[in-house]
């Protein structure tokens, strides 16, 4: 799953959030049916196995450069604004597993819908930096990663800016649970709300 994460993390951040950027838009993108999209313009978006522009849509497959080109926009990394993207260039080429692809997308779905419900009034941000869907309340960040070198599969998560000792934190930065343990939207709700609560108790502190 590591190779369809990383080119998707580069889709992510040479053709969305880059273009987007370069336009005055900013970095933010956000979650999508079957995917994910830019905030401003240009309109892009990621659904299921294809991209989406100004110029229609493509599948993603050949290089960031040609998908590009063919969607109508000029691919760009985003080294200027920070230092922990997906390491790839717009000359290298997309390599996604659908069935993958699939997984990592609907986490981000599942994801997007828990927080939603958990802060109803919380715009959830997927950011292209380290590929995360999330929100952060009461110093509390929440979300959900598709996964890396450290958890290598989709995780949920919670991460108080205070670090808590106790059984429930057992990540360096708070606790995580895998998405598929979870068992869909309310299984993610539930992992967040205790996480909320655990954050809460000054005891374990």
């Amino acid at each position: 799953m590591e190779q369809t994460r990383t080119s998707l993390h580069g889709v992510a951040e040479l053709l969305l959030a880059g273009p987007q950027h370069a336009a005055g838009g900013g970095i933010r993108l956000r979650v999508v049916p079957g995917g994910f999209a830019t905030v401003a313009a240009p309109d892009l978006r990621v659904a299921g196995e294809e991209l989406a522009g100004p110029r229609g849509s493509h599948p993603l497959r050949g290089t960031y450069a040609e998908v590009g080109g063919a969607v109508g926009v000029v691919p760009r990394r985003l080294d200027d604004v920070y230092t922990d993207g997906p390491g790839v260039r717009p000359d290298d080429r997309i390599e996604l597993d659908p069935a993958e692809l699939a997984v990592l997308l609907e986490a981000f779905v599942v994801g997007d819908a828990a927080l939603r419900q958990l802060a109803p009034r919380q715009e959830p941000v997927l950011w292209p930096e380290h590929f995360d869907v999330g929100i952060a309340v009461d110093e509390v960040n929440f979300g959900v990663s598709p996964g890396d070198a450290g958890i290598p599969e989709p995780y949920a998560y919670v991460g108080p800016w205070t670090p808590r000792t106790g059984d429930f934190w057992d990540q360096p930065f708070g606790a995580a649970r895998p998405v598929a343990a979870l068992g869909g939207v309310d299984g993610l709700l539930a992992f967040f709300r205790e996480g909320a609560a655990r954050a809460s108790d000054r005891a374990g502190l």
